[in-house]
């Protein structure tokens, strides 16, 4: 009898490594942490990057090693997790700088700033601080001048707040540190509590407040800019000196705000198809000004000025 021949085996499913070479794959792989980490809006664990990859946990954490002794990642000593290291923002930010719609972006500002009359500003979360992509300063000679390129807390700022009210309580806690946070002024939050209070309101109004925390004589809102899933991932500002404006004044240039970071935003995503529903930009960049301003009147101290600061106090603050 002739010889049986054995059934053949069916061929396994393809992956990376099948169809690229192994140091295309390496880089692949690498570049794919990369993306997951940058996607995410709060620190990742290596767990949460396993998943995600589908790789053998070995292999994740090697690459991640790779990426963090070059600068690329940021590994938390406390918590284990993985940011975007300074390497990898300042390449974004560069990126930005040199892009052709960067033009589309500094002029939006610059309507914003003829219309509001004050300074504004881009900026980005990058890991525990706040960065600023782009500024237009007022042409008032009073004014607070910042550079491109600085760096700011989160817990004392309009921007930062936009970006801690995506997080959970124990994220928060763990990108702003622990208790109690650094003073800079007599009005700065320095516990939990007192700034929770703020981030639940920036969480319903979308709109951040800065009222003399991180400097004395300066008042700011931010408004974010979000993709069309309704992730915030940059944010727009407002700044004034308190000597001159209120955030009662400083909410009125909200409109303002929202049509430059719709500009803003137009140009850094995709548009979605015209039949998905956009719930959460609608609600980020459609609500009237004068509605978020009540919203923001109910659960915050009152606006009108430096004669509200008193009422602040009973919100946990450390005197």
């Amino acid at each position: 009898m002739p010889a049986r021949t054995p059934a053949a085996k069916p061929a396994a499913p393809a992956t990376v490594s099948d169809a690229v070479p192994a140091a295309e794959s390496i880089a692949l792989r690498a570049f794919a942490a990369l993306e997951c980490v940058v996607a995410s809006t709060q620190p990742l664990a290596l767990d949460d990057i396993t998943s995600s990859l589908q790789l053998p946990k070995p292999t994740v954490f090697r690459i991640l090693n790779l990426l963090k002794d070059a600068g690329l990642l940021h590994r938390d000593t406390a918590s284990k997790r993985y940011t975007a290291g300074t390497r990898l923002t300042a390449f974004a930010v560069e990126l930005w700088r040199n892009a052709s719609l960067r033009v589309q972006w500094h002029r939006a500002l610059e309507i914003a700033v003829e219309e509001t009359g004050e300074s504004c500003n881009l900026t980005l979360l990058e890991n525990d601080r706040v960065l600023y992509i782009d500024r237009v300063e007022t042409r008032k000679p009073l004014r607070l001048h910042l550079e491109i390129g600085t760096r700011v807390p989160l817990h004392c700022t309009a921007s930062g707040k936009i970006f801690l009210s995506q997080m959970s309580p124990e994220a928060v806690q763990d990108l702003v540190g622990p208790e109690p946070y650094e003073r800079f002024t007599p009005s700065t939050l320095t516990t939990y509590r007192a700034l929770a209070v703020e981030l639940e309101t920036t969480r319903r109004t979308h709109v951040g407040v800065h009222d003399s925390e991180l400097f004395a004589d300066s008042v700011a809102v931010a408004v974010p800019i979000a993709d069309p899933s309704g992730r915030f991932f940059a944010a727009v500002a407002l700044h004034a000196p308190a000597s001159r404006a209120s955030i009662d004044t400083a909410m009125q240039a909200l409109p303002a705000l929202h049509r430059a970071a719709r500009t803003i935003a137009a140009t850094m995503v995709s548009s979605p198809p015209l039949s998905e529903p956009q719930k959460k930009p609608a609600r980020v960049d459609g609500a009237p000004a004068s509605a978020q301003m009540q919203a923001t009147r109910r659960t915050t101290r009152p606006l009108a000025g430096k004669t509200a600061r008193p009422a602040r106090k009973p919100a946990g603050r450390v005197p």
